[in-house]
Protein backbone atom coordinates (compact mmCIF):
# COMPACT_ATOMS: atom_id res chain seq x y z
CA UNK A 1 0.00 0.00 0.00
CA UNK A 2 2.88 2.37 0.73
CA UNK A 3 2.71 5.45 2.87
CA UNK A 4 -0.62 7.12 3.37
CA UNK A 5 -1.40 10.12 1.23
CA UNK A 6 -1.95 13.39 3.05
CA UNK A 7 -5.01 15.43 2.08
CA UNK A 8 -6.14 18.89 3.01
CA UNK A 9 -9.82 19.88 2.95
CA UNK A 10 -10.73 23.46 2.12
CA UNK A 11 -14.39 24.02 2.96
CA UNK A 12 -15.97 21.82 5.62
CA UNK A 13 -19.66 22.39 4.88
CA UNK A 14 -22.42 20.17 3.57
CA UNK A 15 -20.66 18.79 0.48
CA UNK A 16 -17.67 17.80 2.63
CA UNK A 17 -19.83 16.11 5.26
CA UNK A 18 -22.20 14.45 2.83
CA UNK A 19 -19.78 13.33 0.12
CA UNK A 20 -16.05 13.80 0.61
CA UNK A 21 -15.42 12.86 4.24
CA UNK A 22 -17.20 9.48 4.07
CA UNK A 23 -15.63 8.69 0.66
CA UNK A 24 -12.08 9.49 1.78
CA UNK A 25 -12.56 7.53 4.99
CA UNK A 26 -13.67 4.50 2.96
CA UNK A 27 -10.34 4.45 1.11
CA UNK A 28 -8.39 3.58 4.24
CA UNK A 29 -4.99 4.75 2.98
CA UNK A 30 -5.56 8.50 2.95
CA UNK A 31 -5.16 10.76 5.97
CA UNK A 32 -6.81 14.16 6.19
CA UNK A 33 -4.08 16.12 7.95
CA UNK A 34 -5.44 19.66 7.54
CA UNK A 35 -8.88 21.24 7.57
CA UNK A 36 -9.80 24.77 6.58
CA UNK A 37 -13.05 26.69 6.86
CA UNK A 38 -13.82 30.36 7.39
CA UNK A 39 -15.97 29.15 10.30
CA UNK A 40 -13.37 27.70 12.66
CA UNK A 41 -15.81 25.59 14.68
CA UNK A 42 -16.87 23.79 11.49
CA UNK A 43 -13.28 22.83 10.72
CA UNK A 44 -12.74 21.75 14.31
CA UNK A 45 -15.84 19.57 14.21
CA UNK A 46 -14.60 17.88 11.03
CA UNK A 47 -11.18 17.34 12.60
CA UNK A 48 -12.73 15.71 15.66
CA UNK A 49 -15.05 13.55 13.60
CA UNK A 50 -12.69 12.31 10.89
CA UNK A 51 -9.14 12.76 12.20
CA UNK A 52 -9.62 12.17 15.93
CA UNK A 53 -8.56 15.76 16.51
CA UNK A 54 -5.02 15.06 15.28
CA UNK A 55 -5.10 17.24 12.15
CA UNK A 56 -4.36 20.94 11.92
CA UNK A 57 -7.18 23.47 11.62
CA UNK A 58 -7.05 26.71 9.64
CA UNK A 59 -9.40 29.55 8.72
CA UNK A 60 -7.23 30.80 5.82
CA UNK A 61 -6.54 28.44 2.92
CA UNK A 62 -3.17 30.10 2.33
CA UNK A 63 -1.97 28.79 5.67
CA UNK A 64 -3.22 25.30 4.92
CA UNK A 65 -1.33 25.26 1.61
CA UNK A 66 1.94 25.73 3.48
CA UNK A 67 1.52 22.22 4.92
CA UNK A 68 3.16 19.11 3.47
CA UNK A 69 0.23 17.78 1.43
CA UNK A 70 -0.21 15.43 -1.50
CA UNK A 71 -3.63 16.79 -2.48
CA UNK A 72 -6.39 19.15 -1.48
CA UNK A 73 -10.13 19.05 -2.02
CA UNK A 74 -11.61 22.46 -2.79
CA UNK A 75 -15.19 22.47 -1.49
CA UNK A 76 -15.93 26.17 -1.24
CA UNK A 77 -18.46 28.47 -2.94
CA UNK A 78 -18.01 28.71 -6.70
CA UNK A 79 -16.47 32.18 -6.69
CA UNK A 80 -13.35 30.91 -4.90
CA UNK A 81 -12.75 27.69 -6.88
CA UNK A 82 -10.32 29.31 -9.29
CA UNK A 83 -8.34 31.32 -6.76
CA UNK A 84 -7.80 28.41 -4.35
CA UNK A 85 -7.20 25.78 -7.03
CA UNK A 86 -4.59 27.83 -8.85
CA UNK A 87 -2.83 28.62 -5.57
CA UNK A 88 -2.73 24.92 -4.62
CA UNK A 89 -1.43 23.85 -8.04
CA UNK A 90 1.25 26.52 -7.89
CA UNK A 91 2.33 25.03 -4.55
CA UNK A 92 2.79 21.66 -6.26
CA UNK A 93 -0.34 20.05 -4.79
CA UNK A 94 -2.84 17.91 -6.71
CA UNK A 95 -6.43 19.19 -6.64
CA UNK A 96 -9.91 17.71 -6.60
CA UNK A 97 -12.32 20.64 -7.00
CA UNK A 98 -16.04 20.23 -6.45
CA UNK A 99 -18.30 21.07 -9.39
CA UNK A 100 -18.78 23.35 -11.19
CA UNK A 101 -15.18 23.90 -12.20
CA UNK A 102 -15.47 27.68 -12.03
CA UNK A 103 -17.76 30.69 -12.36
CA UNK A 104 -16.88 31.19 -16.03
CA UNK A 105 -14.68 30.04 -18.89
CA UNK A 106 -11.80 32.44 -18.13
CA UNK A 107 -11.46 31.08 -14.60
CA UNK A 108 -11.70 27.47 -15.77
CA UNK A 109 -8.95 28.05 -18.34
CA UNK A 110 -6.72 29.60 -15.68
CA UNK A 111 -7.17 26.46 -13.57
CA UNK A 112 -6.31 24.18 -16.48
CA UNK A 113 -3.28 26.28 -17.38
CA UNK A 114 -2.00 26.06 -13.79
CA UNK A 115 -2.40 22.29 -13.83
CA UNK A 116 -0.43 21.96 -17.06
CA UNK A 117 2.24 24.45 -15.99
CA UNK A 118 2.88 22.73 -12.66
CA UNK A 119 2.38 19.18 -13.96
CA UNK A 120 -0.10 18.43 -11.18
CA UNK A 121 -3.41 16.61 -11.38
CA UNK A 122 -6.67 18.51 -11.48
CA UNK A 123 -10.09 16.88 -11.55
CA UNK A 124 -13.65 18.06 -10.92
CA UNK A 125 -16.33 16.43 -8.78
CA UNK A 126 -18.72 15.06 -11.40
CA UNK A 127 -19.55 11.89 -9.48
CA UNK A 128 -22.60 11.09 -11.62
CA UNK A 129 -20.25 9.63 -14.22
CA UNK A 130 -19.55 6.81 -11.75
CA UNK A 131 -23.18 5.69 -11.34
CA UNK A 132 -23.85 2.13 -12.56
CA UNK A 133 -26.31 3.35 -15.22
CA UNK A 134 -23.79 5.94 -16.45
CA UNK A 135 -20.95 3.41 -16.63
CA UNK A 136 -23.14 0.98 -18.59
CA UNK A 137 -24.29 3.65 -21.04
CA UNK A 138 -20.76 5.01 -21.53
CA UNK A 139 -19.55 1.51 -22.45
CA UNK A 140 -22.32 1.21 -25.05
CA UNK A 141 -21.59 4.65 -26.49
CA UNK A 142 -17.91 3.85 -26.78
CA UNK A 143 -18.74 0.59 -28.60
CA UNK A 144 -20.79 2.51 -31.13
CA UNK A 145 -24.13 0.98 -30.13
CA UNK A 146 -25.91 4.30 -30.69
CA UNK A 147 -23.91 5.27 -33.76
CA UNK A 148 -23.38 8.99 -34.29
CA UNK A 149 -25.19 10.85 -31.51
CA UNK A 150 -26.61 13.97 -33.13
CA UNK A 151 -29.28 15.05 -30.63
CA UNK A 152 -29.26 14.96 -26.85
CA UNK A 153 -31.17 16.37 -23.93
CA UNK A 154 -29.48 17.13 -20.60
CA UNK A 155 -32.03 17.30 -17.81
CA UNK A 156 -31.92 18.53 -14.22
CA UNK A 157 -35.46 19.49 -13.22
CA UNK A 158 -36.76 19.93 -9.70
CA UNK A 159 -40.32 20.92 -8.90
CA UNK A 160 -39.67 22.55 -5.51
CA UNK A 161 -36.20 21.71 -4.22
CA UNK A 162 -34.42 25.01 -3.78
CA UNK A 163 -31.35 24.73 -1.52
CA UNK A 164 -31.94 27.29 1.22
CA UNK A 165 -28.65 26.93 3.12
CA UNK A 166 -25.19 28.33 2.56
CA UNK A 167 -24.78 30.68 -0.41
CA UNK A 168 -26.66 28.69 -3.06
CA UNK A 169 -29.15 31.52 -3.65
CA UNK A 170 -26.46 34.21 -3.98
CA UNK A 171 -25.71 34.81 -7.67
CA UNK A 172 -22.57 36.81 -6.82
CA UNK A 173 -20.94 33.94 -4.94
CA UNK A 174 -22.27 31.06 -7.02
CA UNK A 175 -22.41 32.54 -10.51
CA UNK A 176 -25.97 31.37 -11.02
CA UNK A 177 -28.67 29.04 -9.77
CA UNK A 178 -29.83 25.63 -10.97
CA UNK A 179 -28.02 25.87 -14.32
CA UNK A 180 -24.58 26.09 -12.73
CA UNK A 181 -25.54 23.94 -9.72
CA UNK A 182 -27.35 20.86 -11.09
CA UNK A 183 -27.56 21.60 -14.81
CA UNK A 184 -23.78 21.24 -14.82
CA UNK A 185 -24.08 17.54 -13.85
CA UNK A 186 -26.55 16.81 -16.64
CA UNK A 187 -24.46 18.64 -19.23
CA UNK A 188 -21.25 16.92 -18.14
CA UNK A 189 -22.91 13.53 -18.40
CA UNK A 190 -24.27 14.33 -21.86
CA UNK A 191 -21.02 15.65 -23.34
CA UNK A 192 -19.15 12.67 -21.87
CA UNK A 193 -21.50 10.15 -23.48
CA UNK A 194 -21.30 11.96 -26.83
CA UNK A 195 -17.53 12.47 -26.51
CA UNK A 196 -18.17 15.85 -28.08
CA UNK A 197 -16.45 18.94 -26.69
CA UNK A 198 -16.53 21.44 -29.53
CA UNK A 199 -19.42 23.91 -29.17
CA UNK A 200 -20.11 26.52 -31.84
CA UNK A 201 -22.85 28.62 -30.25
CA UNK A 202 -25.42 28.59 -27.48
CA UNK A 203 -28.83 30.19 -26.99
CA UNK A 204 -30.11 30.57 -23.46
CA UNK A 205 -33.00 31.81 -21.36
CA UNK A 206 -32.92 32.45 -17.62
CA UNK A 207 -36.02 32.91 -15.46
CA UNK A 208 -36.78 34.59 -12.14
CA UNK A 209 -40.44 33.63 -12.09
CA UNK A 210 -40.90 31.82 -8.76
CA UNK A 211 -38.08 33.09 -6.55
CA UNK A 212 -40.25 35.79 -4.99
CA UNK A 213 -43.07 33.38 -4.12
CA UNK A 214 -44.09 32.54 -0.55
CA UNK A 215 -45.74 29.42 0.90
CA UNK A 216 -43.80 27.52 -1.72
CA UNK A 217 -44.00 23.87 -0.70
CA UNK A 218 -40.21 23.71 -0.97
CA UNK A 219 -38.75 20.50 0.44
CA UNK A 220 -36.27 22.47 2.57
CA UNK A 221 -38.75 25.11 3.67
CA UNK A 222 -39.57 28.48 2.16
CA UNK A 223 -36.63 30.39 0.75
CA UNK A 224 -35.71 33.93 1.68
CA UNK A 225 -37.02 36.00 -1.22
CA UNK A 226 -34.50 38.79 -0.57
CA UNK A 227 -31.55 36.39 -0.68
CA UNK A 228 -32.77 34.50 -3.77
CA UNK A 229 -30.90 36.49 -6.44
CA UNK A 230 -30.00 33.52 -8.66
CA UNK A 231 -32.38 32.23 -11.33
CA UNK A 232 -35.03 29.64 -10.42
CA UNK A 233 -34.81 27.94 -13.84
CA UNK A 234 -32.71 28.16 -16.99
CA UNK A 235 -32.73 26.54 -20.42
CA UNK A 236 -30.21 26.32 -23.20
CA UNK A 237 -29.75 25.10 -26.75
CA UNK A 238 -26.25 24.28 -27.96
CA UNK A 239 -24.99 23.57 -31.47
CA UNK A 240 -21.76 21.61 -31.78
CA UNK A 241 -19.09 21.83 -34.47
CA UNK A 242 -20.16 18.51 -36.04
CA UNK A 243 -23.78 19.69 -36.27
CA UNK A 244 -25.04 17.85 -33.17
CA UNK A 245 -27.46 19.72 -30.94
CA UNK A 246 -27.99 19.60 -27.19
CA UNK A 247 -31.01 20.83 -25.26
CA UNK A 248 -30.33 21.65 -21.60
CA UNK A 249 -33.08 22.18 -19.03
CA UNK A 250 -32.55 22.99 -15.37
CA UNK A 251 -34.66 24.17 -12.46
CA UNK A 252 -34.85 24.34 -8.71
CA UNK A 253 -38.47 25.46 -8.83
CA UNK A 254 -40.71 24.72 -11.81
CA UNK A 255 -44.36 23.83 -12.13
CA UNK A 256 -43.79 20.37 -13.56
CA UNK A 257 -44.38 16.79 -12.48
CA UNK A 258 -41.51 15.53 -14.65
CA UNK A 259 -38.79 15.80 -12.03
CA UNK A 260 -35.51 14.29 -13.23
CA UNK A 261 -32.01 15.22 -12.21
CA UNK A 262 -28.56 14.55 -13.67
CA UNK A 263 -29.88 12.40 -16.51
CA UNK A 264 -29.48 12.41 -20.27
CA UNK A 265 -31.34 11.40 -23.41
CA UNK A 266 -29.30 10.46 -26.47
CA UNK A 267 -30.42 9.97 -30.07
CA UNK A 268 -28.02 8.41 -32.57
CA UNK A 269 -27.99 6.96 -36.06
CA UNK A 270 -28.07 3.36 -34.80
CA UNK A 271 -30.03 3.69 -31.58
CA UNK A 272 -30.94 5.85 -28.65
CA UNK A 273 -30.85 5.89 -24.87
CA UNK A 274 -32.94 7.43 -22.16
CA UNK A 275 -32.51 7.71 -18.41
CA UNK A 276 -36.06 7.98 -16.99
CA UNK A 277 -34.38 8.76 -13.68
CA UNK A 278 -31.07 8.06 -11.97
CA UNK A 279 -30.46 4.32 -11.84
CA UNK A 280 -32.75 3.52 -14.76
CA UNK A 281 -31.71 3.12 -18.37
CA UNK A 282 -33.52 2.22 -21.60
CA UNK A 283 -31.61 1.66 -24.84
CA UNK A 284 -33.73 1.58 -27.99
CA UNK A 285 -33.18 0.67 -31.63
CA UNK A 286 -34.42 -1.32 -34.57
CA UNK A 287 -33.49 -4.95 -35.36
CA UNK A 288 -34.86 -7.29 -37.99
CA UNK A 289 -37.45 -4.71 -38.98
CA UNK A 290 -38.75 -4.39 -35.43
CA UNK A 291 -38.33 -1.63 -32.88
CA UNK A 292 -36.98 -2.71 -29.53
CA UNK A 293 -36.30 -1.38 -26.04
CA UNK A 294 -33.53 -2.92 -23.97
CA UNK A 295 -33.57 -2.36 -20.21
CA UNK A 296 -30.38 -3.54 -18.50
CA UNK A 297 -30.54 -4.63 -14.88
CA UNK A 298 -28.54 -1.78 -13.43
CA UNK A 299 -28.97 -2.93 -9.84
CA UNK A 300 -28.42 -6.66 -9.12
CA UNK A 301 -31.21 -8.67 -7.57
CA UNK A 302 -31.19 -8.47 -3.81
CA UNK A 303 -29.48 -11.35 -2.07
CA UNK A 304 -28.64 -12.02 1.54
CA UNK A 305 -26.10 -9.59 2.97
CA UNK A 306 -25.79 -7.60 -0.25
CA UNK A 307 -27.92 -5.23 -2.23
CA UNK A 308 -26.86 -2.86 -4.98
CA UNK A 309 -23.44 -1.75 -6.11
CA UNK A 310 -20.66 -2.45 -3.63
CA UNK A 311 -19.10 0.99 -3.98
CA UNK A 312 -20.91 4.32 -4.20
CA UNK A 313 -20.16 6.81 -6.99
CA UNK A 314 -18.49 9.16 -4.50
CA UNK A 315 -16.15 6.41 -3.27
CA UNK A 316 -15.35 5.43 -6.88
CA UNK A 317 -14.55 9.08 -7.55
CA UNK A 318 -12.27 9.34 -4.51
CA UNK A 319 -10.54 6.06 -5.36
CA UNK A 320 -9.91 7.13 -8.96
CA UNK A 321 -8.30 10.38 -7.82
CA UNK A 322 -6.16 8.56 -5.25
CA UNK A 323 -5.01 5.95 -7.79
CA UNK A 324 -4.09 8.67 -10.28
CA UNK A 325 -1.98 10.41 -7.64
CA UNK A 326 -0.19 7.11 -6.98
CA UNK A 327 0.38 6.64 -10.71
CA UNK A 328 -1.79 3.53 -10.78
CA UNK A 329 -4.58 4.85 -12.98
CA UNK A 330 -5.88 7.80 -14.94
CA UNK A 331 -8.34 10.53 -14.08
CA UNK A 332 -11.90 9.82 -15.20
CA UNK A 333 -12.94 13.48 -15.24
CA UNK A 334 -10.38 15.48 -17.18
CA UNK A 335 -10.03 19.22 -16.55
CA UNK A 336 -10.16 19.83 -20.31
CA UNK A 337 -13.63 18.26 -20.36
CA UNK A 338 -14.86 20.11 -17.29
CA UNK A 339 -13.63 23.38 -18.77
CA UNK A 340 -15.91 22.89 -21.80
CA UNK A 341 -18.88 22.26 -19.48
CA UNK A 342 -18.19 25.58 -17.77
CA UNK A 343 -17.64 27.24 -21.14
CA UNK A 344 -21.08 26.19 -22.38
CA UNK A 345 -22.81 27.21 -19.14
CA UNK A 346 -21.06 30.57 -19.40
CA UNK A 347 -22.27 30.90 -22.99
CA UNK A 348 -25.87 30.14 -22.03
CA UNK A 349 -25.80 32.78 -19.30
CA UNK A 350 -24.27 35.34 -21.69
CA UNK A 351 -26.87 34.57 -24.35
CA UNK A 352 -29.67 34.99 -21.82
CA UNK A 353 -28.23 38.36 -20.79
CA UNK A 354 -27.94 39.73 -24.32
CA UNK A 355 -30.92 38.02 -25.90
CA UNK A 356 -28.68 36.82 -28.74
CA UNK A 357 -26.84 33.59 -29.60
CA UNK A 358 -23.39 33.41 -28.03
CA UNK A 359 -20.64 32.28 -30.40
CA UNK A 360 -17.72 30.63 -28.63
CA UNK A 361 -15.10 31.52 -31.23
CA UNK A 362 -15.60 35.19 -30.38
CA UNK A 363 -14.39 34.84 -26.80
Amino acid sequence: MGKKLKYGIIGCGGIAEGKFFPAIKALGDVDITAYCDIIQTRAEKANAGYSEGKAKVFTDYRDLLKEDLDAVCVLTPNNSHCEITVAALNRGIHVMCEKPMAMNYAEAKAMLDASVKNKKLLTIGYQNRYRPDSLFLKAECDKGTLGEIYYAKATALRRRAVPTWGVFLDVEKQGGGPLIDIGTHALDLTLFMMNNYEPVYAVGTVYHKLNKEKNTGNVWGDWNTKEFTAEDSAFGFVVMKNGATISLESSWALNTTREREAVTTLCGTKGGADMPKQGELIINGCKNGRLFNMTPMIQPNEVAFFSGDAESPSVKEARTFRDAIRGKGKLYVLPEQAMVVTRILDGIYKSAKTGKPFYFDKE
